[in-house]
């Protein structure tokens, strides 16, 4: 707590206080009375505020609040299962995939089976690379406090594939390249049957 200079009025109130007062033990040696400290300086006096609006300082538009990383940002930090050569002749889009499975418009609930389906398919066929069409998602965060997942397919696919029992069939994920549907779309390196 800072010590302020008392008023006129508190000083001389405050004399007469002390005039009636007794100490406790006379014989200790009196601290002399503190000299008056001066009025502090006004703080609005030193700094002018800055000038501002509600939501200056707040992002502009083109910002999206995703919940979880990137599909994209999760399978670079992947390890590489496959052969490195394949792997980049897949990455530029010069391996062609042998079979696809488009999962536009499809619910959560229709989507898992179709894709667990379509890989139980296509690894009994002898199928090495396959395509899966997720889609990019619709924008659908209408601002609120709770933001919504920008392409839940997009997000799902991969973890669907990481899970038993596809995952015993999958030996690598990597996003497409553009002429097979860019990031809307998986190619999935699927294991040799035994």
């Amino acid at each position: 707590m800072t010590r302020r200079s008392l008023t006129p009025d508190e000083a001389e109130l405050w004399e007469r206080v002390r005039q009636t007062a007794r100490a406790l033990h006379p014989e200790r040696k009196q601290p002399p009375d503190p000299a008056p400290r001066p009025a502090p300086k006004s703080a609005r006096a030193q700094t002018a505020i800055p000038r501002f609006a509600v939501g200056d300082t707040a992002p502009r538009g083109g910002e999206t609040r995703d919940l979880i990383p990137s599909p994209r940002a999760a399978l670079a930090k992947a390890p590489l299962q496959m052969d490195r050569r394949n792997f980049e002749r897949m990455k530029r889009g010069k391996l062609s995939p042998e079979a696809r499975l488009d999962l536009h418009g499809k619910t959560m609930a229709e989507a898992q089976p179709a894709l667990r389906d379509f890989i139980f398919r296509a690894h009994n066929d002898g199928k090495r690379l396959v395509l899966v069409i997720t889609g990019k998602g619709k924008h659908r965060d209408d601002g609120g406090p709770i933001p919504v997942p920008h392409g839940v397919l997009k997000h799902q696919v991969p973890q669907w594939l990481a899970m038993a029992p596809l995952r015993a069939m999958v030996l690598q994920i990597s996003e497409a390249h553009l002429k097979h549907g860019g990031g809307g779309a998986y190619y999935i390196y699927l294991r040799r049957g035994r």
